[in-house]
Order: structure tokens, then C-alpha cells, then sequence
């Protein structure tokens, strides 16, 4: 069998240094805001060209703090893309405000800055990029809109950890950047995890307020807060996995540029462009019969997974807002995409078995 991930033997290469700085974790009896949630930031924002890091609970809680952090008017208009995961969305709207989705371009799955431009209206106050499967928006244009309107950009970096667009880092570009760290994403932790990448020190000095109950000192709270901690243990893992990061995408970027090579046309493959450095955090396919493709391989004793499977749109959770609009294009996506195996966990042999039974199809 070869699965679409195997989690187990992702981490298995971190074990035993795991277990023994864990062990000295335990003798230090401090599981909160401790040593381990300072270092990881500092090193994640370093590794980020970022200066400033404030890890939480999860790349939902990133999102939703984020946007907080801005104070926009209650009821403000965010700009996010249509076939984004549902998180993105939900993020804005527990935020109190209202996401505004704009379709992506068919060829890259990312927004189209050609149509942000038409959504814009004074009720708008920022554009959520989200870099979907491992690559970057087209920033440039969307660094152009948002500046001609005034306009906050907050980047959605969950899936893009490492990714560059022309030499900058995802995560670089918006005035805030979320992070996930579920174990599944290329830095992944061992249960839910995420942070908040700035430069601007103020904002940073909030999302620390914000994430521990609105409070810098103990007992004595600000604001309204929330409690959206990083904890130490995950904190410990993400640290130990980091150095390690490039060397996955490294490992992932090989993988998919053997199925990039070698695939044939019938299959809608990612598009390439010297101007992105791709880490196919997910390596997505489409084709007009996705359903039997998936249900083929999986008799093959190959494992997929369908990033994914209903648009937000058509989500029962968005039939209060989204019920009557149509995003053909999100919808195309969401009805042919397929996921490849495409993990650190695969070898090099795991790929050609995978191409090898794609090309039979």
C-alpha cells in the first residue's frame, strides 16, 4: 500500500531527540509561555525574514486573531478567494466581518488579481491571499491593488511553508501572516498548532495580549481576550522539526517534478513559472473523471485525497451567506481535483509505482 501520508514515519526521523528534550521539558514543570514557545518563535520568524513571531492554538485562531489585531469597522468586507478551505472564510466571519469571494485563475488555483480589482467597493478594508497547495499568489498586482485602495493584505499561509514568490517568502508580503502547524502541513506539530508572522511591533504586542485572555501580565487583562495559546510541547516538536524544513520541500519538490516529467496529458498537471518557488505542500491533478480515478488507484493500493471535495459556496455552513452565488470556476476545481501522494515520507520508487498506474488509466 502506498498511502497518501503516513504520519508515523513522517516523524519518525525526530523521535528520539523529541523524547529526550521532552523529558528535560517535564522536569521544568513550566507548560505555558515557556522557554520552548519563545524560542520556536524567534526561530520561525527568523526563518520567515520576519521580525516577529506569536505562536497560537491553531491556524484558525492566526486567522481570526489577525484580523482582530486590525480593529476594522465592524461589518468591514474582506476580499478571500473562492475555493479556498472553508477556514479562510470562517476566520473572517468570526471576526465579525463579511467575506466577499472573487474567483482564482483556473491555470494556478490562486486568486486572480484581475478580478479583485472588480469586487472592490468602500465597505472593502483587506484582501486574504491564500497560498493554496505550496505556491504563492501573484503578489505584485495584488501588492498594486491593495495600495491604490488602501487596503490591508493578510496572508493565509497554511499550506505554504517555505514557498517563495520571486525570492520573497510567503508570509512576507501582508501586514499579518497566519500559519497552521496540524501535522499533516510540511511543518507540521503533533496536534493543532499555529502563528502570527509581523514586522510591526505594535501589532505584535497585541496578538500577545489578545491570544492570553487580553492580558501582558497575570491577572490583569486589557481588553477582551481569547485563549489561543501556543503550548510548549508543540512549541518543542515545531523547534526540533524546523531545520529540517528545507530539506522536505527539497525532498517534496523532487517528487513533484517526477510527476511533472512524467505524466501524461490527460491530466491537468500544476503550472510551473520560474517566478514561484513551489514546495507542493499538496500536488493536486484534475481530471473530468476524478471519482473513478481516485476509486482506481485506491484498488491499486494507492491512497489520494480530494483538497477539496464541495466549494465553500455549496457548504451547508455557508447557506446563510453564499446559498445563491455561483463560482463556477471554485466549483470546476472542487469536481476534478485530485491530491497525489506527495510526502516526505515517500521514496522516489513510491512515485514511479503512482505514475506508472496513472499513465495506465
Amino acid at each position: 500500500m502506498i498511502p497518501y501520508d503516513n504520519l508515523s514515519k513522517v516523524n519518525e526521523p525526530y523521535s528520539l531527540i523529541f523524547q529526550s528534550r521532552f523529558n528535560k521539558f517535564l522536569e521544568k514543570g513550566w507548560y505555558i509561555l515557556g522557554d520552548e514557545v519563545k524560542k520556536f518563535q524567534e526561530d520561525f520568524a527568523r526563518y520567515n525574514q520576519m521580525n516577529y513571531c506569536v505562536g497560537v492554538a491553531n491556524g484558525l485562531d492566526a486567522l481570526i486573531l489577525a484580523i482582530w489585531a486590525l480593529h476594522l469597522p465592524k461589518g468591514s468586507e474582506i476580499i478571500v478567494p473562492s475555493n479556498t478551505y472553508i477556514a479562510s472564510i470562517i476566520s473572517i466571519i468570526h471576526a465579525g466581518h463579511k467575506p466577499v469571494l472573487v474567483e482564482p485563475d483556473i491555470n494556478t488555483y490562486k486568486i486572480d488579481p484581475k478580478k479583485i480589482e472588480a469586487a472592490i467597493t468602500p465597505k472593502k478594508k483587506a484582501i486574504m491571499v491564500v497560498h493554496l497547495y505550496g505556491k504563492c499568489c501573484e503578489m505584485d498586482p495584488i501588492l498594486e491593488i491593495a495600495d491604490k485602495h488602501g487596503l490591508h493584505i493578510i496572508e493565509d499561509c497554511a499550506q505554504s511553508h517555505g514557498a517563495k514568490y520571486k525570492g520573497r517568502m510567503a508570509g512576507t508580503f501582508g501586514i499579518m501572516s497566519g500559519f497552521s502547524f496540524y501535522p499533516s502541513k510540511s511543518l507540521g506539530a503533533l496536534g493543532d498548532a499555529g502563528a502570527v508572522v509581523t514586522n510591526d511591533p505594535a501589532l505584535c504586542e497585541e496578538l500577545k495580549m489578545i491570544r492570553n485572555y487580553g492580558s501582558h501580565g497575570k491577572y490583569y487583562n486589557e481588553v477582551v481576550g481569547y485563549n489561543s495559546r501556543l503550548d510548549e510541547v508543540q512549541a518543542l516538536f515545531l523547534e526540533i522539526k524546523l531545520p529540517y524544513l528545507d530539506k522536505i520541500n527539497e525532498h517534496k519538490r523532487k517528487l513533484a517534478s517526477m510527476y511533472l516529467e512524467q505524466l501524461k496529458e490527460d491530466f491537468i498537471l500544476p503550472v510551473i513559472h520560474p517566478d514561484y518557488f513551489d514546495v507542493y505542500h499538496i500536488f493536486n491533478i484534475r481530471h473530468p473523471r476524478r471519482d473513478a480515478l481516485k476509486e482506481y488507484l485506491l484498488k491499486l493500493n494507492i491512497g489520494t485525497e480530494i483538497h477539496y471535495p464541495v466549494a465553500p459556496n455549496k457548504q451547508k455552513a455557508m447557506a446563510h451567506l453564499l446559498a445563491k452565488s455561483s463560482f463556477p470556476i471554485a466549483e470546476e476545481i472542487h469536481a476534478t481535483t485530485l491530491s497525489l501522494p506527495c510526502s516526505s515520507c515517500h521514496s522516489e520508487s513510491d512515485i514511479q509505482m503512482v505514475i506508472e498506474a496513472l499513465n495506465a488509466f
